[in-house]
């Protein structure tokens, strides 16, 4: 007898893992020179910009913001925070987050989804750069009628997207920065591209910027999981195991019907297998007597496992979620490794 409320039931209850272990915390370590240069070249520019607007992605608010490295980039200029991706976030949690960050000092902060040409996010960005620009010490740049922008964020989260996006919107021009799927599609810190005639807004696309240490292997994963680190760094199948890690810690088994089960599992190599047969995902090998077999192809029930979470199949996830109802998190995170 089971009864669904949870309070009586005479089956055995799932026990799920309390802690995501990794035992080569390295692969977690994306940084590739072309940051590192980025860094620099962004330095170099700031004698030309007015503002910051920081680009992240929504559904990780805190994990991998890196504000330390970006405060030396940023200087005393304006700082606009900009959660891309709402769309595929907890709505219902976007004022706690706005609430912590400024609780620490950030007031500036917005979500946008550069897929919606009606966000209020998008068009609330412009105005709210000119007022903190007017409002602020311009220094060598007081004279220049036209504002300069310059767009920073970790890989992956849509910078070329909202630039594109403000662009089309606002000039009625075509796509002027590269955008990609995968992290690392921008490397350079771009020419200036004009998004507004009125103002005359120009900004500057940079590479993503990731810190050298990741501060644990939840953060990691959760960077990974948002595929702000390539798959291929961290291997696809770990990604898919810390996907149904989260999914079971939170009580979310909407996976179950993916993978064509009513019970769900903390064995990702069983998930995989399953939701590989119910696809039709096969590999053909040779058996120890040479002859041809199908199996199970389990490497790409993960890619499509993953790629699920990745387009709101699982609901829209806030992977934070438990940072932004801790006291104890503040709203940046420093290098602990």
């Amino acid at each position: 007898m089971v009864y669904l409320s949870g309070l009586l039931c005479n089956e055995p209850q799932q026990v799920f893992r309390t802690a995501f272990k990794l035992k080569n915390r390295s692969i977690l370590h994306w940084f590739p020179g072309h940051m590192g240069k980025g860094v620099k070249d962004m330095q170099k520019k700031l004698k030309s910009v007015d503002c910051i607007v920081e680009v992240h992605d929504a559904r990780i608010p805190f994990s991998g913001r890196n504000p330390e490295s970006f405060q030396t980039v940023s200087g005393l200029r304006p700082h606009i925070l900009v959660y891309n991706k709402r769309d595929l976030a907890n709505e219902d949690l976007e004022s706690v987050i706005v609430n912590k960050h400024k609780e620490n000092g950030l007031q500036n902060i917005l979500f946008t989804n550069c897929k919606d040409p009606k966000c209020n996010g998008i068009k609330r960005l412009v105005p709210l750069v000119q007022k903190q620009i007017l409002s602020s010490n311009r220094y060598n740049r007081s004279e220049n009628r036209d504002y300069c922008l310059m767009v920073i964020g970790v890989p992956n989260v849509g910078k070329s997207s909202l630039i594109n996006t403000l662009r089309n919107k606002n000039l009625l021009k075509r796509n002027a920065a590269h955008v990609g799927a995968i992290p690392g599609i921008t490397r350079t810190v771009g020419e200036k591209i004009k998004i507004s005639e009125d103002p005359l807004i120009y900004v500057l696309d940079t590479p993503g910027i990731l810190s050298p240490k990741v501060p644990s292997v939840d953060v990691g994963m959760k960077l990974a999981l948002c595929a702000t680190i390539p798959d291929k760094e961290v291997g696809v199948e770990l990604i898919a195991d810390y996907l149904l890690f989260w999914l079971n810690k939170h009580g979310n088994f909407s996976y179950t019907d993916l993978i064509g089960t009513d019970n769900p599992s903390d064995d990702i190599s069983e998930v995989l297998a399953l939701y590989a047969v119910k696809n039709n995902l096969t590999l053909k090998v040779l058996d120890c007597e040479g002859k041809r077999i199908l199996i199970p192809n389990l490497n790409m029930a993960a890619v499509r496992f993953v790629d699920a979470f990745r387009r709101g199949v699982f609901g829209k996830l806030t992977l934070d979620v438990d940072e932004i109802h801790s006291p104890m998190i503040k709203s940046s995170h420093k290098p602990l490794i």
